[in-house]
């Protein structure tokens, strides 16, 4: 192998790495962008409605609030994962949605049990996905604490005040 193969080779594989990296980038930072639009609007309106059933001592509505919005929360994250596998089929990274759905979930939960199909060149956008998971399902995480203790708040108030 002469130097200029050796060179040609390496800067192939910078490039490749370089492609992987910022499509990787742009991808997470799109999925990111709707996860924080979605999660917000969510959490505001969540906000927006206990606060006067709190006030108005409507309890059983805040149970309800807060289930409705571990459901769309839920779809939140699954649609994120559908965003993935558009993506995966359109850079044709993958030969069909089932795959790009199985594959995208695997890598968004960080639970891996599929196995890695990509393409020579694409290998990244793996860990790329992954972190998708893991900073939407911290982001999450943090919005339900918050949910979490006006739930409670309430449930106080229903059932351990009456009882005093």
């Amino acid at each position: 192998m002469t130097p200029m193969d050796t060179a040609l080779t390496q800067f192939s594989f910078l490039w490749l790495l370089v492609r992987e990296i910022l499509v990787g980038t742009a991808l997470l930072l799109a999925v990111l962008i709707f996860h924080g639009s979605a999660i917000n609007h969510v959490i505001m309106r969540f906000e927006r409605q206990t606060t006067s059933n709190l006030a108005n001592k409507d309890y059983n509505w805040i149970f309800i609030h807060f289930y409705g919005a571990f459901i769309f929360i839920a779809l939140i994250h699954i649609f994120e994962v559908l965003i993935w596998a558009f993506f995966l089929l359109k850079l044709d990274l993958v030969s069909n949605a089932l795959m790009a759905i199985i594959f995208s979930g695997s890598c968004y939960t960080t639970v891996g049990f599929a196995t890695d199909n990509l393409p020579h060149g694409w290998k990244t956008i793996a860990f790329f996905i992954a972190f998708t998971g893991l900073f939407s399902l911290a982001w999450t995480t943090s919005a339900m604490i918050g949910m979490t203790n006006i739930y409670r708040e309430a449930w106080k108030a229903k059932y351990l005040r009456r009882n005093h």
